[in-house]
């Protein structure tokens, strides 16, 4: 095979993997409802991009994340926490805070999350 064929090749390759991750990250997710459900209850996910524990909290949601209310606490560099974290007194990831003010840490199941408010899980 030429190079310039090789080189092609790649080129569309690459522009399939792309357009597929655009693509399959549009379509609707099974939880959209229910993380919607959170944000409009004023359910807030503390977090940072680093944090092993909140990247299985977001895996949870799948494509639904997008509608979730997630503050980002990590500072760019992953070395200090941003003011509006530090602010709210968040000292662990993930955090979610509850319109009542209420807290819970670690990755929360999501019947906890539906218990807490009101949000009804999908069958």
């Amino acid at each position: 095979m030429k190079t310039s064929h090789f080189v092609i090749l790649i080129i569309l390759i690459i522009i399939a993997l792309f357009g597929w991750k655009q693509w399959s990250e549009s379509q609707p997710g099974p939880l959209d409802e229910f993380a919607q459900c959170l944000a409009d209850e004023e359910a807030t996910f503390y977090g940072a991009f680093w944090c092993p524990h909140c990247a299985d909290q977001k895996e949870m949601f799948g494509n639904s994340t997008k509608y979730l209310s997630y503050v980002e606490c990590s500072t760019p560099d992953g070395q200090s926490q941003t003011a509006e974290c530090t602010d709210a007194g968040i000292t662990g990831y993930p955090t979610w805070e509850f319109a009542d003010g209420s807290r819970e840490n670690g990755v929360v199941p999501l019947t906890v999350l539906a218990e807490k408010t009101g949000c009804e899980l999908p069958e």
